[in-house]
This record gives C-alpha cells, structure tokens and sequence, in this order.
C-alpha cells in the first residue's frame, strides 16, 4: 500500500515570532500582497504595518467576508494590479484560506501568519469554500502547503479565550477521524491512504489536549504565555493541521459541515460546531463509554458544546435535523470514510443521543 503525508515547508512559533516576519517574507519575495482580517487590524494593525515594512513594498487588504469564489476573484484582480508576487495571509481561518486560494490563483507562494489558533487549517494545503451567505460549498484542495506558518504565541495569548476553546474543539475530533481513516484505509487530502507518521501525530494532539487543554484555557484568560499555552497552540495548529490533513477527515467534520446549512449555527465557529460533530461521531461508531466520558468531560470542562442548545439549536425540529443528516451524508463526504455505511437515519439518532448526554451531564452538575 503506498502512503503519502504533505506538510508546510516552514512553521515558526512562539512568543514574539510576529517580528520574524519581515525576514521571513524576505525568502519568498519583495512584493507582498497581505490580506487581514478585520479583528487582527484592529488590534495589531501598527505591529503589522511595521513589519511587513522590513520585506519591501506592501499592500494590504483589510477581510470582512467569507471565504468565497466571489471574494477571491476580487483580490485576485485587486493584487495582479499590484504586481505583487508573494500572498501573505493574517487573522483567523477564513482569512487564511483566502489567501491560499488567492495564491493558488495566481501560482504565487503563500505566508500564512494565524492570529488565533482557533482551527487547523493554517498548515493545510486546503481552503474550505463558503458561498457569500456563510453555508459550507466545498473544499478546493490546493497542490501544495504554504510556504510559511508563522504564529506568536503572544498574539493568541491576548484573543479572547472562546477562540483558542474553538481549536481545541477542532484539534479534539483530528485523532477519532484519523483512526475512522485508518480502519477503512480511506483517502487523506492527498488521495492516498496516510503514513503512521500521521496517525502518531493526531495522537499526540489528542494526548496534549487532555493534558494541557484546561491550563492553556486559564493561561489565556490572563494573557499569559506558558508551556502548557505554547502546546496547544502547537496542538491546535501544527498537530492537527497534520493530523487531519495526512490522517484524514471522517464524520465529525462532515456533521460540520452539515450544520452549516442551518442559519442558527452560523455564529457559532468551526471548532465549536466540530466539537459537537465529534460528540455525534463518538456515538455513531459506537466508542468505549470511558472514551465517551472523556471526551465529554473535556468539552465541559473547556467550555466546548455538548448540546444541540450551545450551537444555536434549541429545540431542532426534524426536518433541520434531516437536513443537516442529508448534508453530511452527501456523495463525497467525509462521512463516507467511516468503517460501515452511514445513512441519514443513522446520523440524527447520533445527533440525538449526542445531545440528550450533554443535557444528561449538565443536570449533574
């Protein structure tokens, strides 16, 4: 059986890496084209300035949409106007994305530079594409990595903590979907089965997670940088972007994306709407009640969701209900690498059950 595995070329961390940029930039052109969210020019807006300073000529685009076809043409048009020839990508996930598929486009090296590490996608060599509106269209998987993931601890450390929770809600799925993937030797994002490499990697990301997760949690909440903060970072972005790229994706993320249909959960984020995927995949493929009580525990604990309510749901009616099922099962979802057939029925009545032990547990106390 032949395996592949696909990585970034360079991933830089910790705290004060956001002053590498300029150097970094440096290797991989003397024109960037820099698309920003909002939330990160507001906040680091001089810092960004003075440091993309030190690689030449800038210009910088401030994001407020989705990550959409529409929005990427545009700055496509707008950064061939600038003769720019490296994309450099700042903020959260859905800036990122953009600018791998705006470098993609355009057959330029790409930077990308998190400012939350609130999902795993900085690492991937994939953007996931939404329509203007917020609902989840596809995934346009990318010939290569970036070129560069730069991230300050520092950063993440001063973001609100419900962002860092998110990724760790993301991170939490990488392991149970990689193991799904390896049961069925389904495809990774590369099309071919994943090396044991992989499988180690979405392991150790778990293992970090329930180690670390809470004391990340609370350096966070004060600001603070740490070992156990600078771990789940890394666990967040590196381990899992790895995890999932090279170990593959299976139900919790097509349960995801499914609930992106509904308008309730779109203020939700990724990982947070991931978390509650993996809850329902946990009871779809029947895992050990003691894995069950962990993963739950862990949720609660972070503050992740473990109900239909925490992600904007109250009282789902069923046809919402069969609406995100017939989503998640939909040709070509990742739900598919699952060791059995998955139906519709199948996924609700794990939606269900997911949601009536997070009610259960939140009774406890």
């Amino acid at each position: 059986m032949i395996s592949t595995a696909i990585f970034p070329s360079r991933y830089v961390q910790g705290d004060g890496a956001l002053d590498l940029l300029g150097d970094e930039l440096k290797r991989l052109g003397a024109k960037p084209y820099a698309v920003v969210d909002a939330f990160a020019h507001q906040a680091f807006g001089a810092d960004l300035q003075r440091v993309l300073e030190k690689a030449g000529p800038f210009t910088l685009e401030v994001f407020g949409a989705e990550c959409s076809d529409e929005e990427v043409e545009r700055l496509v048009a707008q950064a061939r106007s600038n003769d720019t020839d490296v994309i450099v990508g700042i903020g959260g996930g859905k800036a990122l994305d953009t600018a791998k598929a705006v470098a993609h486009a355009m057959g330029l090296p790409v930077a990308i530079v998190p400012t939350l590490a609130s999902t795993d996608a900085p690492c991937s060599a994939l953007s996931v594409v939404y329509t203007p509106e917020g609902a989840f269209k596809r995934y346009l998987v990318l010939p290569r990595n970036p070129d560069l993931v730069l991230i300050d601890t520092g950063i993440v450390a001063k973001a609100p903590v419900r962002f860092l929770v998110a990724g760790m809600g993301d991170a939490l799925a990488t392991w149970f979907e990689a193991e799904d993937c390896r049961a069925t030797r389904a495809a990774n994002m590369t099309g071919r089965p994943g090396p044991m490499t992989s499988h180690g990697l979405a392991k150790l990301c778990y293992t970090c997670l329930i180690e670390e997760g809470q004391m990340a949690r609370t350096a966070c909440q004060h600001g603070v940088v740490v070992p156990a903060l600078d771990n789940v970072v890394e666990a967040n972005t590196l381990l899992s972007g790895l995890g999932f790229e090279s170990g593959g994706l299976a139900a919790a993320h097509a349960i995801h994306n499914g609930l992106t249909a509904l308008d309730e959960t779109h203020h939700y984020y990724h990982g947070e709407k991931v978390a509650f995927g993996l809850l329902s995949q946990l009871w779809l493929t029947g895992r050990p009640r003691a894995v069950v009580d962990q993963v739950y525990g862990f949720c609660r604990a972070v503050g992740l969701p473990t109900t239909f309510a925490e992600i904007g749901l109250t009282d789902p009616r069923p046809d919402q209900l069969e609406l995100v099922a017939q989503r998640a099962c939909a040709p070509g979802e990742t739900i598919h690498n699952t060791p059995f057939a998955v139906t519709p029925r199948m996924v609700v009545a794990a939606m269900v059950a997911a949601d009536a032990e997070g009610q259960r547990l939140a009774t406890l106390g």
